[in-house]
């Protein structure tokens, strides 16, 4: 790969959120800080929490799940679809009634200071895990694909990124995360689109010849009915509802981004 390319790629990408950064700041109150003031576009915010719930994580590892697992992944994205109708009719709802602006603020009504604060807590912990995850997937990538023909350290690469997000997100709130929620969501699917292009060109395959390629394909297996397998379809969707409402629906990064809108 092209190191001059992945630098340009690198400084265009945060050039722009800096610039959404430094316009999403203007005239910034705490109500705005946390809030957005509650005027979100919807429709930006969805979009928006698309990327955010895949994560370059997905985007990285569920491809090569295939080799392993066919398409059974499939059954669990089946039962997020279940998964985000409840928190859209349940959750949401209810966290609007409340005119939240912590989710867990609810804990605090229904059960008190101590739940609220330990719900938080938990909350941090486990976001801290999973941060730490993402930004190491993220630093090996960029690290093998541009700082190794640099000859800069790994742990120098962890820096650069932290500070580039610290730079963009510091005093913005989270009007910009909505807006740069968005931007990634684009690029993100934008790179699903190229990848699968640059495959099928390299493979000399026309669009109608990859649709036959994959649905003839000996790993385009959906559903298993096995039921001591655990990739049974049940097993599988019961799993992809309950992950879904907890890692969107009761996840605080999630669902204040959604707090934003104007209900």
């Amino acid at each position: 790969m092209n190191p001059i390319l992945v630098f340009t790629v690198i400084v265009v990408y945060f050039a722009m959120l800096m610039a959404i950064s430094y316009f999403t700041s203007k005239n910034r109150s705490d109500e705005t800080f946390f809030t957005g003031d509650r005027k979100s576009p919807w429709f930006l915010v969805a979009f928006g929490m698309v990327g955010a719930a895949l994560s370059g994580v997905t985007f990285v590892s569920v491809p090569g799940m295939v080799g392993n697992n066919y398409f059974y992944f499939f059954q669990f994205i089946l039962g997020n679809i279940v998964g985000y109708l409840f928190i859209t009719f349940v959750l949401i709802p209810l966290y609007y009634k409340l005119r939240l602006v912590s989710i867990y603020g609810y804990l605090n009504q229904r059960f008190g200071v101590k739940t609220y604060k330990t719900g938080s807590l938990f909350f941090l912990v486990s976001q801290s895990f999973g941060a730490a995850l993402r930004l190491l997937l993220a630093a090996k990538i960029l690290q093998f694909a541009f700082f190794d023909k640099l000859h800069i350290p790994f742990f120098v690469t962890v820096i650069i990124i932290l500070l580039l997000i610290w730079l963009y997100t510091n005093k913005s709130g989270i009007k910009t995360i909505v807006w740069t929620d968005t931007m990634q969501t684009f690029f993100l699917i934008l790179g699903a689109v190229m990848t699968i292009y640059a495959i099928t060109s390299s493979l000399h395959l026309s669009l109608a010849d990859t649709v036959q390629e994959v649905t003839h394909h000996k790993y385009f297996k959906i559903f298993n009915w096995e039921h001591k397998s655990g990739n049974n379809f049940y097993k599988q969707f019961i799993a992809g509802i309950l992950i879904t409402v907890a890692m969107i629906g009761l996840d605080q990064n999630m669902m204040q981004k959604t707090l934003t809108c104007k209900n």
